[in-house]
């Protein structure tokens, strides 16, 4: 098992909010990407074009609790909520490391 924390999260906009939640999450990408212990931070829209997710990854649990408590990541959970569907749909997920 690794000390890597692996995050995956789905947004579900309401209909006439998706250019805003696109624009507030696009906006994460750069400032969550420079914290120390983020390993990765991608951002992904589906096919059909009804949801975002982001496949985030860090160091460790005192990486990610960073993450939360950051500026950025409080404003956007503040701007984002209004605009969804349904709540963020949050896994937090620990490798696991098989050998073969």
């Amino acid at each position: 098992m690794s000390d890597k924390i692996n995050v995956f999260a789905s947004f579900y906009p309401k209909e006439n909010y998706l250019n805003d939640v696109q624009k507030i999450l696009a906006n994460m990408v750069e400032p969550t990407r420079a914290e120390p212990g983020c390993y990765q931070y991608d951002f992904f829209k589906s096919n059909t074009g009804n949801s975002f997710h982001l496949v985030e990854c860090y160091a460790g649990q005192s990486a990610l609790a960073a993450h939360r408590e950051t500026e950025h990541y409080k404003t956007y959970r503040k701007l984002i909520e209004a605009l969804l569907e349904k709540p963020i749909t949050v896994i937090v997920m620990e490798e696991i490391d098989v050998k073969r």
